[in-house]
Order: structure tokens, then sequence, then C-alpha cells
């Protein structure tokens, strides 16, 4: 598989050698001095008095928080608009796709005001050819304008709340200049009269402070102070203890409501096949879905329902099926079903498996769900095993590794399986623990799509857990994720997770307290007990959760593209994955360099992206190629020799390419994705009969290919 981005820029020339070259409106000199002059005074005149004093207590000047607007298709120079020495911050850019207009807020003092007047004045005054003239600047500016808590909003434009709706608000504080009150302080200190709440603890970073706050918009923009700490704002993305908290019959209600959202799941749909627990398919969102034929036990004294304590595989089912249901009962949309679950019992508590048998077990248990061939489907395990091989193969990880490739029915399958997790009592270590502690088996698995957990969740309700902080900041390694870190650095040890999902967060108590689970911070699914009177819904977290959101994943690829191969499908997660801020500051080594193999072996290639994954986002475009080719065969005497080489032109988006500007720059991202044949014994580590067939692993080549992309790059 051959997987292409290409992206241009838009606007921006560059010639080989030299800096880019900033492109900007024709202007006339004078006519547009004038103009942005005009609009910077009528923006700083719009805002009316401030009050100087109140009470007892005097009140500084707020600042004025501006919005620069660009004129369409063109850029904004908006790292000139960051002067911090003079206490001139750029708070946020944003870019309207539709009009293709560059939006930059800034926040500035009251007396700094002169600051930028005299910058447009020297534009003004200039002659034309003068190097230190603030063209790039003045010229990319087509408007200035009082900055409305509407234009502070980064969301989505339509999430936008309606007058006099009171909705939970993020709130991104900028930073406090020398001698300014905390923006936090400030937020807090006009809450009783403007009678908006902050809810949660502040969350700070080193360029922003967040909080969440309860609100309507016209609360919150009430007060000029408050307008004047903001940076910008967002809906809050409400939390799974929101609705696992409600009392049973409210959630029962709730559930009735979801159900008449539902749309019908299409006949022939692929399926998330589950070997795990059991399912009580049974749940009112479930029983729609999963048909009492899509539930089977491993032996037929068992059964095919959940008993598990914690109801393990209904809470994944729940998960493959709708992801996090949070945002799904947050919302009053239809709901559309791409796909189902079926599920096989496959461990038992009271009747459990040898270890060492676990490998045929597998087997079996893989052939008996494939006795519905009709449904494509996405295999997914969350069972795994303490591992003490650091990378190495074992008998249950080489026949995940046939089931993938096919040589077993010669039928190729995309297998999902689990990174396993840290013990809960060892999570006050982390991130330490994390990352001396191994990958589970079969984990190790080439050819499986191994899952390991990050976590988006940061926020924490202050009125119940006052003075806590999250365990993991946002982007980071969930705290129970498992990673490859103690492997040997070899071609012999694949990288492992291959990517990361959601595994949910924990909250350190103030002190040094041990970090517990907070409902807040974890993922809201199906629970095994619904009965009246039993809440249906439970919050669910660790890497199985992350495993399951994968594998949902993985099944709407295969309902949107019904004929791509399982490597393909597993090749698009990859591909579609990306590093988060923090997850780069992680790998990064004592000199300052990024460590590409310690962010691999943590977070394998990071966490997919929806959008990117499903829709050609902005100027990128994706491009596929499937083949095959088999490089060695046995000859008469045994011996191993090459068979098959192909060579594959880049199927570039040639019209694409030959539409955007001369020189402009282009960024090429290839992932490669194949299944290997397993030779788990030790003569199976050289180069020659290397494990990780063709004797390269899969990371390799694809290095391969992108130092030679890089010289024919480099020859023009």
């Amino acid at each position: 598989m051959l997987f292409v981005d290409a992206a241009g820029t838009e606007r921006y020339t560059a010639d080989r050698g030299r800096s880019p070259k900033f492109d900007t409106p024709d202007r006339d000199r004078a006519q547009h001095a004038a103009t942005v002059i005009n609009a910077l005074q009528t923006a700083q005149n719009s805002r009316g008095p401030f009050p100087t004093q109140v009470g007892n207590g005097f009140y500084e000047s707020p600042g004025l928080t501006l919005i620069f607007e660009s004129e369409p298709g063109f850029p904004l120079a908006f790292e000139s608009l960051d002067l911090r020495r003079s206490k001139i911050q750029l708070l946020a850019v944003t870019r309207d796709e539709e009009t293709a207009r560059t939006y930059a807020t800034i926040h500035v003092p009251d007396d700094k005001i002169p600051i930028l007047l005299c910058k447009f004045e020297e534009y003004r005054d200039a002659e034309d050819g003068d190097e230190r003239d603030n063209r790039k600047l003045v010229e990319s500016i087509t408007n200035i304008k009082l900055a409305t808590l509407s234009e502070l909003w980064t969301d989505t434009p339509q999430l936008y709340p309606a007058a006099n709706t009171a909705i939970t608000w993020e709130v991104w504080l900028r930073t406090a200049m020398k001698g300014e009150n905390s923006p936090s302080a400030v937020l807090r200190e006009a809450a009783p009269n403007f009678r908006y709440e902050v809810i949660s603890n502040d969350l700070s970073f080193i360029d922003r402070t967040v909080v969440l706050v309860r609100g309507t918009r016209e609360q919150l923009a009430l007060s000029t102070d408050v307008l004047g700490v903001i940076a910008e704002v967002r809906k809050a993305k409400v939390t799974a203890d929101f609705y696992s908290m409600q009392p049973a019959v409210d959630q029962h209600a709730l559930s009735a409501a979801f159900i008449q959202r539902l749309g019908a799941l299409p006949g022939g749909s692929p399926v998330v096949a589950l070997l795990d627990t059991g399912v009580n398919r049974a749940h009112p969102l479930l029983a729609p879905i999963v048909a009492e034929t899509d539930v089977d036990g491993f032996k037929p004294g068992w059964g095919g329902h959940d008993s598990h304590r914690h109801g393990h595989g209904t809470q994944m089912a729940g998960l493959a099926i709708y992801d996090d249901l949070t945002p799904l009962f947050a919302g009053n949309g239809p709901i559309e079903i791409t796909h189902g679950v079926q599920s096989l019992k496959l461990y038992h508590a009271p009747d459990p498996h040898r270890p060492e048998l676990y490998g045929a077990v597998t087997i079996e248990g893989i052939s008996r769900l494939e006795i519905d061939a009709a449904r494509r489907k996405a295999f997914c395990m969350a069972i795994s095993a303490e591992a003490r091989e650091r990378g190495r193969p074992t008998s249950w990880s080489a026949a995940v590794d046939n089931l993938a490739y096919g040589a077993i029915n010669d039928t190729r399958r995309l297998i999902i399986l689990s990174a396993g997790n840290t013990p809960p009592e060892a999570r006050r270590d982390y991130p330490a623990y994390n990352e001396a502690a191994s990958i589970e088996d079969p984990g190790q698995s080439w050819n499986a799509l191994t899952v390991g957990g990050y976590t988006d969740r940061i926020f924490i309700d202050d009125n119940v857990n006052f003075g806590w902080n999250p365990l993991a900041s946002r982007g980071d390694l969930a705290p129970s994720s498992k990673t490859s870190m103690t492997w040997p650095r070899s071609t012999k040890t694949p990288f492992k997770p291959d990517i990361v999902m959601e595994a949910g967060n924990m909250g350190r108590p103030p002190g040094d307290g041990d970090p517990l689970f907070l409902p807040e911070l974890q993922l809201l699914t199906t629970s095994n007990e619904f009965a009246a009177g039993e809440a249906p819904f439970v919050e669910f977290h660790d890497t199985s959760a992350a495993a399951a959101l994968a594998a949902n994943l993985a099944a709407r690829v295969m309902a949107r593209y019904p004929d791509y191969s399982p490597e393909t499908i597993r090749g698009l997660l990859v591909h579609s994955a990306k590093w988060t801020d923090a997850m780069r500051a992680r790998a990064v080594d004592g000199q300052g360099r990024l460590d590409r193999e310690r962010m691999l072996r943590t977070f394998g290639y990071g966490a997919p992206d929806p959008e990117r994954l499903f829709y050609s986002a902005g100027n990128a475009l994706t491009l596929i190629a499937e083949d095959s080719l088999q490089p060695f065969f046995k000859d008469g005497d045994g011996s191993i020799k090459t068979k098959d080489i192909k060579f594959h032109e880049l199927p570039w988006p040639r019209d694409a390419l030959l539409a955007l500007p001369f020189d402009t720059p282009v960024e090429m991202r290839v992932t490669l994705s194949y299944f290997v044949e397993p030779s788990p014994g030790e003569r199976g580590w050289d180069r020659k009969y290397g494990y990780p067939f063709p004797g390269y692993s899969r990371d390799r080549d694809a290095g391969r290919f992108q130092a030679s992309h890089q010289r024919a790059r480099s020859r023009g």
C-alpha cells in the first residue's frame, strides 16, 4: 500500500536558496495608511468609557483586544503583531476557509496604542524601497476592529450559543504582563457581579491559562475587564460524569430519547468482531444493533452473555459501535449507524484457558467468528498477558501474525490489540513506570494494529474535587498505557504501539496522595447491568477503551471503503495519525533534539485524525495504491532466493500540482502497509530470514523511500 499526501500553500512563493517571499495586495501607500489608522482609532473610540474607580478599589484600564483582518487569499503578517517587550500580545490566529481570510487577535494596553500608530505612520511616510517601512505588516491588513466575544470564538462557528443560552465555555486566558493582575483572578472576581460561574480549576500552560465557565454569552461579554483578559473561547466538551452521575431513571429516559434518533443498520454492513468477556446484547442501545446470533461463547457451557464483574465486553461493545457516548448525548440530531458488533466470549473467569494455549485459542476464536462470512470484520481483542520477551515473538503473537497474514484459510485479517495497562497502584510513578513497562503479549505482533493510550481529558470539577490536578497533560501519554521503550533498538523489534487513542485520565489530589479515577476524565459507554433501577451507562478507561475506539474507527473506514484490503485499512489509520505537541515534548532529549525512536516506541505514529482520515482537509490529497509481490521463494534445494521486484510510478496528482503557483513548496507523506509472513524461531532473526519480511521493518522501508524522495526533490 502506498499513501501520498500532497499539500500546497497559498500565496507564498519560494526561490531555491532564498527565504520565502511574502505576497501582499497592491496598495496605494497614502490611501491605505489612512485606512488602517482610521480603523485603529475607530476601534479605540468604539470601546466607550471604562470605570476608573469602583467602591474603594481602582480599576486599571483593561486595554484593547483587537481583530486584524487580511485580504481574501492573502496571508497576514501576524508575527509582527506579537510585541512582548511592548506588552502587545498575539492571542490567536484563525482562518475562515469560506472567505480565505486570516484573522489575528491581539491585546494592546491603552498606553501602547501609539506604538501601532507609529508603525502605520512610518509606512505612510516612507519612500518606496525603504527596507524598514513596515510594508509587509501594514499592506497585509485590510481592516482592524474591536474584538467582541463572538470574534474571540475559535470553535466551529455553528456551535456558538444562541442569545441568553447558558453553556459551559472553555475560556483561554492570556498571559499577565508585568504589573498586571492575574487574568484568572480578574475572571473569578468578576463572576458574582456578572452572574456567570467558574466551575473548574486553572490549567496553566506556558502562554495560556484555561478554565471552564458556565454562563451565557451576554454575561461573559458585559465586562470590559473580562473581555480584556480573554485570548479565545470555545465550547467545552460535556464530560462523562454529567450523564453517569444522573439517577438511573433519568439515564433510562436519556436512553429512550437516544434510540429515537438512531438510524437503521444497513444490510451487510461490517462489524467489529470482539474477542472478550461476552456482550449483554439486551442493553437498550445494543439490542437494535447486535442480533442474538451475533453473540456466542467459546465453550458451549459459557454462553455468550457478559458475566464479567465489571462488564468489560459490554463496555467494549458500546464504544465499538458508538464511540464515546458523551458527545452523542449532548447532541440532538440523527445518529448514523455504519457497522455492528459480533462477540465471541473468549475469557470466562471461572474457567480460564491455560496461558500457553492462547495462540491456538485465538485462532479458533477468530475462525468461529468467521462462520458468518457475509460481513467484513475488524477483529478486536483486549486480552493480553504480561510480556518478558521485550518485543520478540511468542507463539501467541506469531499466531496473530499468521491470522493477519492469511496463512490460515487464505484470508487476510485486520486485528486490533490493546497495548496493556500499568497496574493502578503504579500510576503514582507516572510517566517513569510507563516507559519501563513493556507492551503486553501479543501486542508485539508485527501485523496487528496495537493501540496504546493518550488523553485529552484534563478538566476537573473544582466544586467536587477542589485542588485536584490531572495526572497527564492534554495530548500526553495516558496513565494506563505501556510502551516499547525497554525493547532493543533494532530492526528485530517493531515500533509499538502503532497508534494511540483516548484512554482517559486520572486526577492527582492535593499533597502527595495516590492518583484516582475521576468520572469527568473518563469515557461513557454501555453497562452490563441495565435493568430498571440500575444505571445503564458507566465510565470506561485504559487501553481496552482505546482499542475499542480504534476498532470503531476501522469499521467506519470499512463501511466507507468496502473494497479496501485489511492492510489498507490499517495503513489509513496510521497515515491519518498525528503527534501532539505534548508527545513531541516528551520525546525531546537533553540536547533539545527530537528522539523519533522514543516517540515511536511511546506513541507509535500518534493519534488518528478522523477529519484527515475521511476527508481531504484543506489542500491535502490522499492517494492510495494497492498491489502485491513475493520478494523471496524457496528453491528445490531449500535455499531462499529472490523473486519479484516491482517499480511503481508515484501517483502524483499531476493536474493539481501543475495548477499551483510556480515554486510552491509541496509536502509529501508516505505510508507503506503490508503484512509479513511470520518466522518466530530464532533462525528468523537475521537479515536473510528476517521476521519483518522481507528483511526490513515497515518503518525502515518507509525511511529508505523517504530518503530517495528527498534526493529526487533536491534535484527539482
